[in-house]
């Protein structure tokens, strides 16, 4: 029996060599996680960027309502996304939130910018995370260019992280975008802000406010995309 199913979005066609670099990845992660899982946890940081817009939309699941079988089904306007936006970076742990910095408008992320966030974020991990430091870090990021800079790449071994690689058009093998910023980005939905004052007010008051198991549980979820990711032989992990 066939049924008729939705095609589903994906990042890029990926080619061979790129789902092989996808698998093996995932299981060399896997290896190092299972030989000692508190340690690679407690070890762990990573990062990315996401814009945050004044306004973005409830979605239609987001905005569905009870009603008696007998009312009319309410009805909803079309609304778009807010021009206005603020890129914030967000660098976390299993332990919680280590470092948000947000962009000034009309600035851009270059390998410089980036740079020197790594600095307060080791700077941050120092004051927020005694012995992390001495224990090593490893370091997490997707290969947005101003991560993969060599501004960024020297920032990097001098802080003394040890960077774990991360597959090309991968989203789905980052913590940060499977797991952190969509379910911030879900929070922000459907309201609207005045400014950047109110969006950073807001953003951040939500990642502070996650109790430490909501980060742990989202490293903890890495270990199953990697196995997921092995076993469909490096095609995109379904969700």
């Amino acid at each position: 029996m066939m049924k008729k199913v939705s095609a589903r979005w994906v990042p890029r066609m990926l080619s061979d060599v790129q789902k092989a670099d996808r698998a093996e990845t995932s299981a060399s992660l896997l290896s190092l996680f299972n030989k000692n899982p508190d340690n690679f946890i407690s070890r762990f940081v990573t990062v990315d960027e996401t814009w945050l817009h004044y306004f973005d939309p409830e979605s239609k699941a987001q905005s569905m309502a009870w009603k008696h079988v007998t009312s009319p089904p309410p009805r909803k306007f079309p609304l778009v996304v807010s021009a206005r936006k603020l890129m914030a970076t967000v660098f976390w742990d299993a332990e919680g939130i280590v470092l948000i910095d947000y962009l000034e408008h009309g600035s851009t992320i270059t390998g410089t910018y980036y740079a020197d966030l790594i600095g307060k974020c080791q700077a941050a991990l120092k004051e927020k995370r005694r012995g992390k430091l001495h224990r090593g870090v490893l370091f997490h990021q997707d290969n947005a260019p101003a991560h993969t800079s060599s501004p960024s790449r020297t920032a990097i071994r001098d802080a003394g992280f040890e960077l774990l690689h991360h597959p090309p058009y991968s989203p789905d093998l980052a913590p940060s975008d499977f797991y952190l910023l969509p379910k911030l980005k879900e929070f922000m939905k459907g309201r609207k802000f005045a400014d950047d004052e109110d969006v950073i007010y807001t953003a951040s008051g939500w990642l502070e406010d996650q109790d430490q198991e909501f980060f742990y549980n989202g490293i903890l979820a890495w270990e199953k995309c990697w196995t997921k990711c092995i076993s469909v032989g490096g095609d995109y992990v379904e969700k």
